[in-house]
């Protein structure tokens, strides 16, 4: 079994997922500015079962790609590394939220930054990209401090909250 991973920012840390971690995660979750440019997949309302459902399938996985965003012991977000098979077996996809009491402190560029240098380092990968959706210019300006490059505007490729939006690809190359 692999060791705990656990990757250090100033003020967080990105670690595995662990029971107990349902409580904050529910509370830091249950925002609809949280989950308005995320996938559906993340509810809203997050109720505590969704919460308990999401800590208890990824308890105990190895390799670790789905993180905790960590901050003085609650769960301030998540981060997540999706590896991408078949011909696209040298992408991975990131994806990420953090609490709304924690945007604009740098804390997201920076666990983007931790993230990158550990998928990397750790899966057999030479690009990883991230799909914002069009409107939600701070995240897109995360992954540009990042380091990330926009490649493409995937025009009216996403339904959400009753809205066509745009898709706007960045990656990054290793």
């Amino acid at each position: 079994m692999d060791k705990k991973i656990v990757l250090t920012g100033n003020g967080f840390i990105l670690r595995d997922w662990k029971n107990g971690d349902e409580i904050s995660l529910q509370k830091n979750a249950d925002n609809p500015n949280v989950s308005r440019y995320l996938m559906d997949r993340f509810p809203y309302p997050y109720p505590l079962e969704a919460a308990i459902a999401w800590v208890n399938s990824q308890v105990g996985l190895h390799p670790v790609l789905n993180f905790a965003i960590d901050i003085a012991g609650e769960i301030a977000g998540g981060m997540a590394i999706e590896l991408k098979e078949d011909v696209h077996r040298k992408t991975g996809v990131i994806g990420y939220w953090l609490a709304e009491q924690y945007w604009g402190q740098g804390i997201m560029t920076e666990a983007v930054k931790l993230l990158t240098a550990y998928a990397f380092g750790h899966f057999d990968l030479v690009r990883l990209q991230a799909c914002v959706y069009s409107k939600n210019y701070p995240s897109m300006r995360v992954l540009e401090k990042a380091g990330y490059h926009k490649e493409a505007v995937l025009q009216n490729a996403v339904f959400k909250n009753g809205e066509l939006l745009d898709e706007h690809v960045y990656a990054i190359l290793k």
